[in-house]
């Protein structure tokens, strides 16, 4: 096989391993979908390119889960890294697997990766200075869900 020139290259820059804390759900809604509102209880960003946390409490997510149980998430809240600098992230992606692991999922238990797909495509605000290259690049994010929790691994397209 042949790769195309125009292949993306990805590096690791990060994973944030988050919290979650007060669900509530609208179900349904008047689209006949589910809307679900969880909040960034806690967080830790670790990586060759950013470390420090999730402030707490300040964003959440809020998802659709649509009839045939794809989740859409709508993820925003703030990271500050180990110097202090405040960054806005906004994440949205999908999840998706069989019934038998998105229900376990939902009970808080253990699932294997290769029983669902959990992938984000986030967008990042910094300052000017050190953590600036955040608002000039694309990311990918491959998810791991654990029970009451989320870590994140995202990787910059270079």
């Amino acid at each position: 096989m042949t790769t195309h020139p125009f292949f993306p290259q990805l590096e690791h820059a990060f994973s944030i391993s988050i919290e979650l804390a007060n669900f509530h759900q609208v179900q349904p809604t008047s689209m006949g979908a589910t809307r679900a509102a969880v909040f960034a209880a806690s967080g830790k960003i670790e990586g060759p390119r950013l470390n420090g946390r999730v402030i707490p409490m300040s964003g959440g997510d809020f998802p659709l889960v649509r009839p045939n149980g794809v989740i859409d998430f709508d993820a925003r809240y703030l990271l500050q890294a180990d110097d202090g600098t405040v960054i806005y992230m906004q994440n949205r992606g999908y999840r998706w697997g069989s019934e038998e692991a998105m229900a376990k999922m939902s009970r808080n238990e253990p699932v294997r990766p290769d029983e669902y797909y959990m992938r984000v495509s986030p967008k990042f605000d910094a300052p000017a200075g050190p953590y600036e290259w955040m608002s000039r690049h694309v990311f990918v994010g491959v998810a791991e869900k654990t029970p009451g929790a989320n870590r994140i691994h995202y990787f910059v397209v270079l």
